[in-house]
């Protein structure tokens, strides 16, 4: 029956794949329903904790983007991106890694992508350098950073199994790991594709004169409309300074006496991100109706349903069969612990959110009795849904780069974001491996 169930898990998993996102939420509560009443399954637990989590930070990043703070953090990226056009390369990349760790989504990574674009095509570098790292970059931050939902899976994960895993043990190797994970990937693309002078395809399409038109666009200069300083900047130090108590709290809450007697990080992060949003709230006076409708908000509740539906699916199935795939699995994990990124890195080519593939596969791990400096240390392999080119971010990129060097080939997976996505994936997997062995 392990096998029928996990047809029908696929089965939601492609359907899903086809509609795309909230669809893998509703999807997945259809197959609770299916195992429950079909096959007799009893529903495992809906990742509550997980989903609160994600739901508070979603709410203060969302108050941010409505003041401008958002918006603000993308101005300064652009400064520093003109100021150094050649190296863009890197520089590009190193801004939407650090807007999501900032923020605690890659979402936030679509504002800047005109400007990469813009900033390479004018200093005559090819566009798909830095335009695929920065969208892969944009992904891998979300292990580095300890508002996103990611770093609150293993948290709240941990607690459940009794283990002592606290946020400062996941970013002393999330962070380093991702970041030289993604300097790798930035030197490889360095040399990537011919140079737009010596490149017969593009050299080809500008022939087009509409092709020559479309070029350059002047709006990446001036980006939407002005943003009320005053008003961003108050939103972005509260937001912050919020973040940096996050951080704070974690680190030293147990021993200072900040938090009261069993209350768990995973429950201060939900009360502490949303006093951040009620103080940017109160002391920019932006209006609720701009938070609910901004794309932060949008996006996060989306991922909310996602988590909701197919990991309650995912964790009905490994709850029921959890006897069986120890068994099966348990000779190989326990003579090759790091197997399991492996496992982690196929179930997210699929499932298109770390939080996601987290929040499935966390519970099976520490079942299995993997040593959690391991698991932290493989953290970087939940990342892998570059394999298919259908993340909203790559598509954008696509999009934006107007030369056509950023593209998805005619074979499908021979696109843009492949090879780069592979070598920053597996090398921060690599190195936080080894990094948390070293530390723990």
């Amino acid at each position: 029956m392990f096998y029928v169930h996990m047809m029908l898990l696929l089965a939601v998993i492609f359907i899903g794949i086809r509609h795309g996102g909230i669809a893998f939420g509703l999807l997945g509560g259809l197959g609770v329903s299916v195992l429950a009443f079909v096959f007799g399954v009893a529903p495992g637990s809906p990742p509550i904790s997980v989903m609160l989590i994600i739901l508070a930070v979603v709410a203060a990043s969302a108050t941010l983007e409505a003041t401008g703070g958002l918006k603000l953090l993308v101005k300064y990226a652009e400064t520093l991106l003109r100021k150094h056009p050649n190296k863009i390369v890197f520089l590009g990349p190193l801004s939407t890694y650090s807007l999501t760790v900032l923020v605690g989504t890659g979402h936030s990574v679509y504002p800047l992508l005109p400007v990469i674009y813009d900033v390479a095509y004018k200093k005559g570098i090819r566009p798909e350098r830095p335009m695929a790292m920065a969208s892969v970059a944009s992904q891998m931050g979300i292990t580095a950073s300890p508002i996103a939902a990611a770093a609150a899976v293993v948290m709240a994960t941990a607690v459940d199994n009794n283990l002592d895993i606290g946020l400062l043990d996941v970013l002393m190797v999330t962070i380093p790991a991702t970041l030289v994970g993604l300097l790798a990937a930035c030197t490889w693309s360095l040399k990537r594709g011919k140079d737009l002078d010596k490149d017969p395809e593009f050299k080809a399409r500008c022939q087009d004169e509409e092709f020559r038109k479309e070029l350059l666009d002047t709006s990446a200069e001036n980006q939407e409309g002005s943003i009320e300083d005053k008003k961003a900047k108050t939103g972005l130090t509260v937001f912050i300074l919020g973040i940096v108590s996050v951080i704070f709290v974690a680190m030293f809450g147990k021993d200072l006496g900040l938090l009261p007697d069993g209350v768990k990080m995973s429950v201060a992060i939900q009360f502490l991100m949303l006093s951040v949003g009620a103080i940017i709230l109160l002391t920019t006076k932006v209006q609720p109706k701009k938070i609910v409708n901004s794309n932060v908000f949008i996006a996060g509740m989306t991922a909310v349903v996602i988590i909701f539906g197919i990991a309650w699916m995912s964790d009905t199935i490994i709850s029921y069969h959890k006897p069986y795939l120890i068994g099966m699995v348990s000779d190989i994990v326990n003579v090759h612990p790091w197997t399991f990124a492996i496992a982690m890195f196929v179930v997210s080519v699929f499932l298109k959110s770390q939080a996601a593939v987290l929040t499935i596969m966390l519970p099976l791990g520490f079942s299995l009795g993997i040593p959690s400096e391991v698991i932290i240390g493989v953290l970087p392999a939940c990342y892998a849904y570059f394999f298919f080119p259908f993340y909203p971010s790559d598509l954008a990129a696509i999009t934006f780069d107007r030369s056509g060097t950023t593209r998805i080939g005619k074979y499908v997976l021979n696109h843009s974001f492949i090879i780069p996505g592979f070598i920053g994936v597996t090398t921060a997997t690599v190195v936080g491996y080894f990094l948390s062995m070293a530390i723990n």
